[in-house]
């Protein structure tokens, strides 16, 4: 089968999709890609290009699915079929640009924690209570991937471009789904990306928020199955 390339959120590694990994690997060779070591869409997706195989399916969460985008705008033909969790096809907002100043300049000044903790994990769970610590998890890989991470991540999201056109010219099978709950991006905005893809199907997770990767994995690995088998 083709390999799928896999593309976490903004702070994450390949631990947002251990249970997706645990249950694909039989169907397809799976590789998780680092979203690192530039401060631009472009120039991620480049980097991408040069280690991805010939042909992949490629599934992106959040950050990742806007990077996906960024590399079917840049070789749509190695791209067989596309998953797009949790995530914005838009440019950034005005008013989500002005908050990327401050918290840039906080992390830099040390409070890479505090930021993590009080401003951007509080917005992605369905469940405040958080039982299986799936904030705790997120913190780790945030300090994992450390400060100067963070830094170009929110750069790279700041300065992105708006990929309506691209997702209106790609063909191939493409996965739309979020969870229910997703405040920071909602269902609204998954309509639209499942009406810009000619050929999508859209799925909502219910008891899910930014991360049904992790708060409802059964259901969003199934999905993935489906789409990973789904005709060309």
């Amino acid at each position: 089968m083709t390999p799928l390339v896999l593309l976490p959120g903004m702070m994450c590694d390949a631990r947002l999709f251990a249970p997706q990994i645990a249950a694909v690997s039989s169907l397809a060779p799976v590789m998780t890609m680092p979203v690192a070591g530039r401060d631009t869409m472009a120039g991620l997706a480049g980097d991408i290009l040069a280690c991805a195989p010939p042909r992949f399916a490629l599934a992106g969460l959040s950050m990742g699915g806007i990077l996906a985008m960024e590399l079917v705008r840049q070789a749509p033909e190695r791209v067989a079929r596309l998953a797009l969790l949790d995530t914005n096809p838009l440019a950034e907002a005005e008013e989500v640009k002005a908050r990327r100043g401050p918290q840039i300049e906080a992390v830099e000044a040390g409070g890479l924690d505090a930021v993590m903790r009080d401003v951007m994990i509080p917005n992605y769970l369905h469940d405040p209570a958080d039982p299986n610590g799936i904030s705790d998890l997120c913190l780790e890989m945030a300090r994992a991937l450390g400060p100067e991470v963070f830094v170009a991540q929110s750069k790279a999201l700041r300065d992105r471009i708006d990929q309506c056109e691209t997702l209106r010219a790609y063909r191939a099978p493409t996965l739309v789904l979020c969870g229910r709950d997703d405040r920071l991006c909602p269902v609204s905005r998954h309509e639209l990306l499942h009406a810009l893809v000619p050929h999508s199907t859209f799925e909502i997770v219910e008891a899910a928020g930014h991360l049904p990767t992790l708060e409802q994995p059964e259901t969003t690995t199934a999905a993935l199955v489906r789409w990973l088998q789904e005709a060309a």
